[in-house]
């Protein structure tokens, strides 16, 4: 970032790099303007002047900017600074669901009914105001050590098209992460809340098994399996899973859009009339002082 002015972007000082992804960066930085913490996404070097990725920051402000939820994370700005494009966000320093999932499975399974509530509110809220995710799936979920949740990324989101629009849209690009895309988004077809819908399926899934749905040896493999495989049994994943519950997500996996609930709002209300585990798992500081 020495490139900009040393030590700042635009209006925001540079702190501490506290991610690095494939194609850009997180910082911690501070706006003296708002004297609080924010969030700037730069792209890196070798992308900072390709437009299809200046294309895709541009595009999480466009989304992100209007919406205004506790668990979607607050864009702020987007802007250049010699150069250099930047994506100013909410400061929310949590791990991503991917990481929990990955490095605190157990210690975070007492979490589960309240983590899927706040995520699924957040799609619904993003769905309702018009947008399609197209790319649900942990890596895309903050979480905090307290349990609350944000939804993050909308690079890839897509204004929903309905009737007649829907279905002479032309086939889109096809994009995503291969282990949660639903079969109509892999053939390119017109998408609506029930396609992030099912990706949410596929991240529950996980969530709740340590693992994706569906797995392969290759790339098409494993896309043919979204397409053509019946989901696997979550309660066979996790003996501690209600059957009403595993029910509830194998339905939002179904693979032709009708077959799902109707939407993530719908999906919510079912689900807050279940219980995800036969027995509520315990907080870690519970279960040691039990073990003892």
């Amino acid at each position: 970032m020495a490139k900009a002015t040393p030590g700042f972007i635009g209006p925001y000082r540079l702190l501490n790099i506290v991610n690095t992804g494939q194609t850009s960066r997180i910082w911690q930085a501070y706006d003296d303007a708002a004297q609080e913490m924010c969030g700037i996404k730069v792209l890196l070097d070798d992308f900072r002047r390709d437009r299809e990725h200046i294309g895709y920051l541009r595009q999480e402000y466009v989304v992100g900017e209007k919406l205004k939820h506790k668990h979607i994370i607050q864009i702020n700005n987007f802007a250049s600074d010699r150069g250099i494009y930047y994506l100013a966000m909410e400061w929310f320093p949590a791990p991503n669901m991917k990481h929990l999932i990955r490095h605190e499975f157990e210690e975070t399974q007492h979490q589960v009914p309240n983590l899927i509530e706040q995520m699924a509110e957040a799609l619904a809220y993003l769905n309702e105001h018009g947008w399609v995710h197209r790319d649900v799936k942990p890596d895309n979920y903050l979480v905090s050590e307290a349990g609350d949740v944000k939804l993050i990324d909308f690079a890839l989101a897509q204004k929903t098209k309905g009737g007649l629009a829907k279905l002479l849209n032309p086939k889109m690009k096809i994009q995503g992460t291969r282990s949660y895309m639903s079969p109509e988004q892999i053939r390119g077809g017109g998408l609506d809340s029930r396609s992030d819908l099912y990706s949410l399926g596929c991240t529950i899934f996980e969530l709740l098994s340590g693992k994706p749905p569906f797995t392969g040896s290759s790339a098409n493999e494993l896309l043919m399996k979204h397409i053509k495989s019946s989901p696997p049994t979550l309660e066979s994943a996790n003996k501690n899973v209600t059957p009403e519950f595993g029910a509830l997500i194998r339905q939002t996996m179904s693979k032709k859009p009708n077959n799902r609930p109707k939407s993530v709002t719908d999906f919510l209300t079912q689900f807050r009339m279940l219980r995800v585990f036969k027995r509520a798992p315990k907080p870690p500081e519970q279960t040691e002082e039990t073990d003892n």
